[in-house]
């Protein structure tokens, strides 16, 4: 990390700054500073540096608090800076939130109270943040306890605490605030921390505590004690509550607030806690700071401004709220006011930022704005060698430092690259450090600080983020009761439960599987691998199977069939384009370095690994065919530009194809705005062209004269002739038609092609295809995106006039989604009259395609405030000023739906808001209710893959494989078709390898079936919750090797404790199937009185490894015989050791 500290000496020996920190620290009460803006992150944090008190900074809004803190911890270090959360619901809304605001508060509370074994901080704090009412201090820290090893403290009362501390009971504790139990062990996540913890009881004294991964689960090491926070901010006393005036609201409020009420009044914290903060929380964070904390204004008139305009808003907000009987008459004012901060501040130490500022109460400050050249290099770099000259002190942060030091060299300019600095470089010397600080400032006239900012005209994007694990288990593990099955041997099934029974004296788990006619069959956990989770093309419930017939064979046959077809098929075209020749691109120029150089964010690991994959590609003899693959925002089109750019810097024309008019005009604009400077002749070919400008483009294509062509299926014309093409992009090609598509297919064997899709690959099918598709796969979120914040409330016309305006505010536009064609230019209307101030046009399907590309370029160009659509938007808009989303009658819609239309927002650096809402007083279906509770709860990124498996997988199998292995897909399930397609990829690519022996390797072997007089299953004592023993049983039963048995058994000692004899037998048994999956063991059970073991057809045992046992066995040519009874307790150990010989 680059650390250049040595510059605060500057500011030190500066004799203004000095005379006044010499007085501040005599207690100097208020001080104005007028200080440039782009020098307070430095000036604050030498000053931090130097005192080391608590300092506290407070904000006009948060982006200004996100930027102080971001520069300040580069100055210092993350562990030095916090950022203060920002609020995300308005005063007097009543809705839930995901708690990480309130998570976040109480991390920020711990950190900033100057507790003895807290080092001081930096808070950076909005002034929305600022007047959020808290706990009274002493309130919230008596709900603090340390706990540690040796400690009596048992697991009942440790629970009981932990659930009035606030924390939420769940079966894998992966996200702060939640706690679970299973016997003697019980895991904490403390929202103060950053790993959860592990305790584990002997009786009720604590024997040891100790971190663990909350990702794997798996413990990391031992720590001496552990203190518990709380993981709420609403404290109260049952016995103390609030009287509340319900005379002045409707009865569905009224009902709201009782039931609440009752929540209260038995001791628990009603669903919506926040909302009654405000009845038991009078302080604010100012009382929490330390005596000796500093207060810094930056701008302060801006911050009066800000608050008293916030209360305007907010009381405005409290009267419409009252006047609709939505809110009680007497609920309190839920946020501090600005006069009531005002009068807390000079209790402490003052600093007053301003811009300007003359006369003797300011002290100015030795600042000046360097000078921005933005982009203009060649002026830079005759004004360094000036500077230098002159003998000035001239230090470059850039994060580009790399591509500075190339372009240094090149101009013969003299520097020094480091990453630390002890003390300021020499006068008359140039420093190059590598950092993301901006903008610069020079110092005394005597020392240029310049950034990105004066060099390039921007700064990438960089977001603060400290690394806290969020819930993997979003949605329904892989099985669950109620799930459409496939079983490997018998077909589509219906998933009725799990029960435990006692076959031949064998007490086992079986899953219970229903099949046509009421057929059922009973399957072993240990052969849970043998079934799989339906997934068809289809919306609708596939056919069941019947036993005992001979149709899943035959489907199973087919599929087999159509998989070996597609994998032939792959393999071939993937070897022809081996063979023929192609255009080999030149490495990388300057140009290319400068055009990447200028992109304006941070490339994530994925889109790296692509652009070089990319770029590999291009630069080999044969024709280039790679698909990329990611999220809509990921980061596709960058790289399809670089590609782009390369291609053109060698001569040859690109065509970038793409599905629809609106998409070609926002990728012109794209391609535009990132290759202005360069000599690069652009154009887009669409129906928004007349005819004569197509014309004179296709002319010019022709000639040669047009580098970059984007458009739609107009450029697959014959009419469209190209002088040197050298790069096909084709951007969602599974929209395009067959015709099309086979125009494309052509050009495989031709030119470059490079293929973006925004469907998410199921990793399933990728690994399967490795070899035989160039693939890249970009999974990884821009660092700047964050989750769509989201909300699930009854539909509120107050809510929906807050959520406009909000986003209108903030200059954002707005997607309202109404399914209904028939009422929603009733529901426009309705939202004109209830938000005049806003502008709305409308979107349907059943519109003509031209007026609703029109319509969609409008609302695209940020020309109107609220698009009133129907699903349309689900898939291709990219809309990054869109970053609120209203969804009505979200409970009509399929969870797959929602996750898409949540997608549609969210796309660039601001937060996104997402709001389902159901009618008011609807009774919700069972699962209506659990689709909106799985989208709230599944807010994370990247939470596509479990939430919308089944329509992303299929789509992405259509992308891959061809939209006619559906019906196959339909017939076997997705995940059998995999497997088959798998197989048929490996057999074709070992046949043309020559090893046909390979294709009968033990892969395609079934392990042996034991049936042995055991108790082997997993204890609902021991694991309670069912979808997660499924999961266990899953990967029990995945297990390829002796070494992963045993750590899977270490884990579960780790996570849930010593293992009872029941899972000890069953660990067993799926170790007695991997030693006979090896000796080629078809089955081992008990017949007789006597234990058989079974062989393949083929394999005969080899009677002189076991003559060792030959006391207790007997063998034939297919079978061995042990004897059980004679050999008493010892059996399983001597079955083992027999079966181990044999393999």
């Amino acid at each position: 990390m680059t650390n250049i500290r040595g510059l605060f000496s500057l500011l030190r020996n500066n004799l203004t700054y000095h005379q006044w920190a010499d007085e501040f620290r005599t207690g100097l009460i208020l001080s104005r500073l007028s200080i440039i803006e782009a020098a307070r992150p430095y000036l604050l944090s030498c000053l931090f540096d130097e005192i080391r008190r608590p300092i506290l900074v407070i904000t006009q809004h948060a982006e200004r608090a996100k930027d102080v803190a971001e520069q300040m911890s580069l100055w210092l270090d993350n562990q030095s800076v916090l950022p203060y959360p920002q609020p995300e619901i308005l005063p007097y809304q009543r809705m839930s939130d995901d708690r990480t605001v309130e998570l976040e508060s109480i991390r920020a509370l711990s950190s900033v109270v100057g507790r003895p074994e807290k080092r001081p901080m930096v808070t950076v704090i909005s002034i929305d943040a600022l007047s959020q009412k808290l706990p009274a201090p002493a309130v919230f820290f008596e709900h603090w306890t340390t706990i540690g090893v040796g400690a009596e403290f048992t697991p009942l009362d440790l629970v009981a605490t932990l659930d009035q501390l606030g924390y939420r009971y769940e079966h894998l504790v992966e996200i702060p605030g939640t706690y679970s139990r299973r016997g003697g062990l019980v895991d904490i996540f403390p929202p103060t921390e950053d790993m959860p913890v592990r305790l584990e009881y002997f009786g009720d004294m604590i024997e040891s505590l100790r971190q663990f991964d909350p990702v794997s689960q798996r413990s990391s090491k031992l720590v001496d004690y552990i203190t518990i926070g709380p993981a709420t901010l609403l404290f109260f006393d049952k016995e103390h509550l609030p009287d509340i005036n319900l005379a002045g609201v409707n009865d569905e409020v009224a009902a709201e607030f009782q039931e609440d009420l009752q929540h209260l009044q038995q001791g628990h914290r009603p669903e919506i806690a926040s909302f009654w903060n405000v009845y038991f929380n009078q302080a604010t964070l100012l009382d929490y700071l330390p005596k000796n904390t500093i207060i810094i204004l930056d701008e302060p008139e801006a911050i009066k401004r800000t608050a008293c305009s916030y209360q305007d808003e907010a009381e405005a907000l409290r009267i419409e709220k009252i006047s609709g009987l939505n809110l009680p008459l007497n609920y309190p004012i839920p946020y501090a006011v600005w006069t009531t901060l005002e009068r807390e501040l000079p209790h402490f130490q003052n600093i007053e930022l301003l811009s300007w500022g003359t006369g003797s109460v300011f002290i100015e400050m030795p600042f000046a704005p360097a000078t921005t050249y933005a982009g203009r290099l060649t002026a830079y770099f005759k004004k360094l060698n000036d500077l230098k000259d002159q003998g000035k002190r001239l230090i470059i942060a850039s994060y580009q430092s790399d591509r500075l030091r190339e372009l240094l060299k090149e101009e013969n300019i003299a520097f020094s690259l480091t990453d630390y600095l002890e003390i300021p470089p020499a006068n008359g010397s140039i420093t190059l450090v590598h950092s993301l600080m901006s903008p610069g400032w020079v110092i005394d006239d005597e020392t240029y600080l310049f950034t990105d900012y004066e060099l390039f005209g921007f700064v990438k994007e960089r977001r603060q983020s400290r690394r806290r694990s969020q819930a993997r288990r979003l949605t329904l593990p892989e099985l669950n009761p109620g799930d459409f099955v496939v079983h490997i041997d018998h077909g589509v099934a219906h998933f009725v439960n799990v029960m435990t029974m006692q076959v031949s004296g064998s007490v086992r788990d079986y899953l219970l599987l229903e099949y046509a006619a009421g057929d059922r069959l009973y399957v072993p956990t240990d052969q849970i691998d043998r079934v799989s989770r339906y997934i068809g093309a289809e919306d609708e419930a596939p056919a069941l199977n019947r036993l005992g017939t001979q149709e899943w064979v035959r489907s199973k046959e087919r599929a087999k069939e159509a998989a070996e077809e597609t994998a032939t098929e792959l393999i071939e075209l993937y070897a022809a384009r081996q063979i023929v020749p192609g255009y080999a691109f030149s490495r990388d120029t300057l140009w290319q370095r400068e055009l990447e150089g200028s992109f304006p964010y941070m490339e994530t690991p994925d889109q790296a690994r692509a652009l070089i994959e990319v770029k590999e590609d291009m630069e080999k003899q044969f024709p280039m065919d790679r698909l990329i693959l990611g999220d809509v925002g990921y980061g596709k089109t960058e790289v399809a530009l670089r590609a782009a750019f390369k291609a053109v810097m060698d001569g040859k024309q690109v065509a970038v194809l793409v599905p629809t008019t609106v998409l070609a005009q926002q990728h012109y604009a794209t391609f535009c705005s990132r290759l202005t400077v360069f000599p690069i002749k652009l154009e887009v070919l669409s129906r928004f062209r007349t005819d004569k400008e197509q014309k004179i483009i296709i002319e010019n294509l022709q000639a040669g004269s047009i580098d970059i062509i984007i458009g739609t299926h107009r450029l697959l014309q014959p009419d469209v002739k190209f002088k040197k093409l050298g790069l096909l992009v084709v951007d969602e090609e599974q929209r395009f038609g067959v015709m099309h598509k086979e125009f494309i297919k052509r050009m495989r064997q031709e030119v470059d092609v490079l293929t973006l899709s925004a469907t998410p690959i199921p990793r399933t099918l990728h690994l399967s295809l490795v070899g035989v598709r160039d693939m890249s796969v970009i999974e990884t979120p821009p660092s700047e995106r964050l989750p769509v914040k989201t909300f699930v409330a009854a539909y509120d016309e107050h809510l929906v006039r807050e959520a406009i305006l909000r986003e209108r505010e903030r200059g954002g536009q707005v997607f309202f989604v109404h399914n209904r064609v028939q009422s929603i230019f009733y529901i426009a209307e309705k939202l004109k009259k209830l938000v005049p101030e806003a502008s709305f046009i409308i979107g349907h399907g059943q519109m003509p395609e031209a007026e609703l590309e029109a319509t969609m370029a409008h609302f695209a160009a940020g020309e109107v405030d609220v698009l009133v659509c129907t699903t349309i938007i689900e898939s291709g808009l990219d809309v990054p000023n869109a970053n609120t989303i209203i969804i009505n009658h979200a409970d009509r819609f399929g969870l797959t739906q929602l996750y898409q239309l949540r997608g549609r927002v969210g796309r660039g650096a601001n937060l996104a808001y997402a709001y389902f809402l159901y009618e008011r007083g609807k009774r919700l279906t069972k699962d209506a209710e659990k689709r909106l509770r799985t989208i709230f709860e599944a807010a994370e990124l990247g939470a596509g893959y479990s939430i919308a498996m089944k329509d992303l997988e299929i789509r992405g199998a259509g992308t891959l494989l061809g939209t006619r292995q559906s019906g196959h897909i339909s017939s076997v399930g997705y995940t059998l078709y995999t497997q088959l397609l798998t197989e048929a990829v490996a057999d074709q690519k070992a046949k043309k390898a020559g090893k046909e022996a390979e294709i009968l390797k033990s892969s395609k072997i079934p392990p042996p079936t034991i049936e042995l007089p055991l108790t082997a299953f997993i204890p609902d004592n021991y694991i309670p919750d069912e979808p997660l023993r499924l999961g266990l049983y899953q990967r029990l039963a995945a297990i390829k090797d002796s070494k992963e048995l045993v750590d899977f058994e270490r884990e579960l000692v780790d996570r849930f404790g010593p293992q009872p004899s029941e899972v000890q037998n069953l660990a067993y048994i799926i170790r007695l199937r991997l030693l006979g999956l090896k000796a080629g063991i078809k089955s081992i059970g008990l017949e007789s009185g006597l234990i058989s073991v079974g062989f393949l057809t083929g394999i005969h045992p080899d009677i002189n490894k076991i003559s060792p046992l030959k006391n207790c066995i007997r063998a034939s040519m297919n079978m061995v015989w042990l004897d059980y009874l004679g050999l008493g307790n010892r059996w399983q150990e001597v079955l083992e050791e027999l079966v181990w010989k044999l393999g």
